[in-house]
């Protein structure tokens, strides 16, 4: 199965209108192709865009659910849309028009708190003073008069509160002065299956921080120059997908970033088919100029 995984460096910001603006990663685009040709079935579709709405990759407004539901499958519309989006032919903006009518006809189920969460000065309050300092940032970002830069404000500040809860169930692994956090199963953007037709699937979401006194970068620009991998000692496996813009992260002294990489059906490109031996222990591998890192997965 060929599946969209979360994205938190290049994210779709749905605007009040439906209208969607920054870049769309070529991987999500890649994914409703495959759908529209019969790649992969309309389940797995469904599935990868509920996991896109859940982890923000995109965010809808608010959408009612029709008393009115359909048990008739996805429109054939909405898959032409899927092509059409996916070679350029229409906008996000008109691509997720379809999405908010397959929520509203029942076809796609996601949490409240999944579309366009909205601030409220009655959320409770941490009692760790660290992440409270962190939510008072938050609150004084509602403050701010002209909507980008509010936008902007608030996109930071909950990226901070991500990163400090994300921290606090990692145990983290060094490299130089780049420290990788990673939660284990269980957490958002963490999981490994293997499918009803034997496909191992692997998603990971990892924080970095920079904690040295110059800018660091992690490098990967396709499945072939990577360098970051999973390996189980005997094989090593290239990624099915992942969310490095531009083929790098780039992290400023101080600061944290986030990033997700797939391991699955081979797309292509020098990657390879992830395959999963019980018998074999994984880590997620990485290497860079500054150091490198060898993560326990515990897939068993």
């Amino acid at each position: 199965m060929k599946i969209i995984i979360t994205a938190i460096a290049a994210i779709l910001l749905l605007a009040s209108t439906a209208s969607v603006y920054a870049e769309v990663p070529a991987w999500v685009k890649t994914n409703a192709g495959w759908w529209a040709d019969g790649t992969i079935s309309e389940s797995e579709f469904l599935s990868g865009i509920e996991f896109l709405i859940t982890n923000d990759i995109i965010v809808v407004p608010s959408t009612a659910v029709s008393s009115e539901s359909s048990d008739d499958g996805v429109p054939a519309w909405v898959k032409t849309n899927a092509g059409w989006w996916a070679d350029g032919t229409i906008t996000d903006g008109e691509f997720v028009n379809g999405i908010q009518h397959m929520i509203k006809i029942g076809l796609i189920s996601v949490s409240a708190t999944s579309q366009t969460p909205q601030m409220t000065s009655e959320a409770p309050k941490s009692t760790d003073t660290e992440l409270a300092a962190l939510e008072a940032e938050l609150e004084k970002c509602s403050e701010i008069k002209k909507a980008y830069d509010r936008l902007n404000c608030e996109r930071s500040a909950k990226h901070e509160i991500t990163a400090y809860n994300f921290k606090l169930l990692s145990e983290p692994h060094q490299a130089g002065p780049v420290t990788f956090y990673w939660p284990g199963f269980g957490t958002e953007g963490n999981s490994f299956e293997i499918t009803s037709s034997g496909q191992a699937m692997l998603r990971l979401r990892i924080l970095v921080e920079n904690t040295g006194s110059q800018t660091e970068a992690l490098f990967c620009t396709g499945p072939a120059i990577c360098n970051y991998d999973v390996t189980n000692g005997v094989e090593d496996f290239k990624y099915s997908g992942m969310d490095f813009t531009n083929g790098q992260i780039i992290i400023k002294p101080g600061e944290t970033e986030m990033f997700n990489m797939f391991f699955g059906p081979n797309i292509g490109g020098g990657g390879t088919t992830f395959e999963y031996d019980p018998e074999k222990d994984y880590y997620f591998r990485g290497s860079e100029s500054f150091g490198s890192i060898s993560i326990p997965l515990n897939l068993g």
